[in-house]
């Protein structure tokens, strides 16, 4: 009896890693959530926009920033899936540890296959929410353009 509970202890230390790893894609996840929420509210404001406007320069550049904000909408939403896909792959490898010690199965090249493919998928997430921050940061760039072309014309 207490070697089993010396072995579940000694899994539960090899485990304790994945688990941080689902901590830190769980934050990961509850940003790039936040950023969802707030790029769908600005869209939906740039729709209103966009149909109360009249004048054809104001309505170019409105309808402009509501397709970066759809592009963005896209980025996230792909980061998320990635990143949420990563997580499973994580806790599989969680289970698996778990499955392989208690029936004694050697099952270590699935346990390192889903480990590298989570970090893949982490990977291509975090290149996803790369991208989404440029295109926020260009949007942002073209705004100031856009402010200070206005200033130096008055």
């Amino acid at each position: 009896m207490e070697s089993t509970v010396t072995d579940l202890a000694q899994i539960i230390q090899i485990v304790v890693a994945p688990i941080f790893m689902l901590t830190g894609i769980a934050g990961f996840l509850n940003v790039m959530s936040g950023r969802l929420g707030r790029i769908v509210d600005r869209a939906r404001i740039m729709e209103r926009k966009v149909q109360m406007l009249k004048k054809p320069e104001h309505l170019e550049k409105s309808e402009k920033e509501l397709k970066n904000l759809w592009r963005r909408i896209t980025l996230i939403n792909r980061s998320i899936g990635l990143c949420t896909a990563s997580a499973l792959f994580i806790c599989a490898v969680v289970v698996f540890l778990f499955v392989g010690d208690l029936w004694l199965v050697d099952i270590t090249q699935i346990i390192v296959s889903m480990f590298v493919c989570g970090l893949f998928l982490l990977i291509f997430a975090l290149l996803t929410f790369l991208r989404e921050v440029q295109l926020a940061t260009q949007t942002l760039q073209m705004g100031k353009e856009i402010i200070e072309d206005e200033a130096e014309k008055r």
